[in-house]
């Protein structure tokens, strides 16, 4: 997992991520990588609004965020 978080960082992309919380609690966050060190990582969570520490190990799964097609469309119809 670390080897996709650097490599999500580095490009600067927000990802979602599923994540186990320390209480066993699992949710999906939608994020963007600041810093990773050890066995953690700060990221800004934008379900919090707020800047959170997160543990490596504790990312189940992690994805790119890529807006719909949907989205786009409307843009493009709006800005017409």
């Amino acid at each position: 997992m670390r080897i996709l978080l650097e490599k999500y960082f580095s490009r600067g992309q927000i990802i979602e991520l599923i994540y186990l919380s320390k209480s066993s609690e699992i949710s999906k966050r939608r994020v963007k990588v600041i810093k990773i060190q050890g066995e953690s990582f700060q990221a800004y969570c934008f379900k919090r609004n707020s800047k959170r520490t997160f543990l490596i190990d504790n990312v189940l799964a992690c994805v790119p965020f890529i807006r719909k097609e949907s989205m786009v469309i409307w843009w493009i119809i709006l800005t017409k």
